[in-house]
């Protein structure tokens, strides 16, 4: 008798495949542009890890939400969850940081054929090299507060990047910090210590939890990039 164990899975993926040609047809603004986005990464030999469409516009739906001004990302890979952001408002500007300078020159080729090259600006570097120059803009006033975080980078460094965003977000921002779902792999003592990505989600998790500044919770996924899920946190 054949497995089911992979049944839903393939159902969620057919599921996101369906509603994608009905939330994001083919007129929707910026469509080509995030086509492009994605074909590029996919040529110039980036892994495949970036969120999905609907994902995409799920960060774009939060920026609308709380009418977002100013967001802050880590991690722009080739600038797909990027254009998505930026493609929330014409008001809206986004510095995304990104460790790996081949990652960055792809995503500033994705950026500029979206005609967004103006709004978005692509640090390179480490995060934790690049937060302290962006915390340091802002409170010298070069640099306006932040009202939305997408965290989308090394997943040890996690609590590390909420903690750093903090400090230069508007009350009530939205931080959003990807992957931390691991599969369920979170709930599992041995995964936690044999595992960084999994320490790194737990204590990003945990630490939300206690923080008096925060309301947070976590959305489990799944779709067309497997079981996972992502912390949503709000600055008080």
């Amino acid at each position: 008798m054949p497995s089911t164990e992979n049944i839903p899975f393939q159902r969620a993926a057919d599921a996101d495949a369906w509603a994608e040609k009905r939330l994001l047809p083919s007129g929707y603004p910026f469509s080509e542009a995030l086509k492009f986005a994605a074909e590029n990464q996919v040529k110039s030999g980036l892994p495949d890890i970036a969120v999905s469409p609907l994902q995409g516009k799920f960060l774009a739906v939060q920026c609308t939400l709380i009418k977002a001004k100013n967001a802050l990302e880590f991690g722009t890979l080739g600038g797909y969850s990027t254009i998505w952001i930026a493609s929330s408002s014409p008001e809206i500007k986004v510095t995304s940081i990104e460790y790996d300078a081949h990652h960055k020159k792809v995503a500033e080729e994705s950026i500029a054929n979206a005609g967004l090259s103006d709004r978005v600006q692509v640090l390179q570097g480490a995060g934790l090299d690049v937060l302290p120059r962006v915390q340091k803009e802002v409170k010298e006033g070069k640099r306006e507060k932040f009202d939305f975080v997408f965290i989308d980078a090394d997943k040890e460094n996690n609590t590390n990047y909420v903690n750093g965003a903090i400090e230069i977000c508007n009350p009530g921002a939205c931080i959003i910090v990807d992957n931390v779902g691991r599969r369920g792999r979170i709930a599992i003592d041995e995964e936690a210590r044999t595992d960084p990505r999994v320490q790194g989600s737990r204590e990003v998790i945990e630490a939300a939890g206690k923080d008096p500044r925060l309301e947070a919770t976590l959305v489990q996924t799944v779709g067309d990039k497997g079981y996972d899920g992502f912390l949503l946190c709000v600055l008080k």
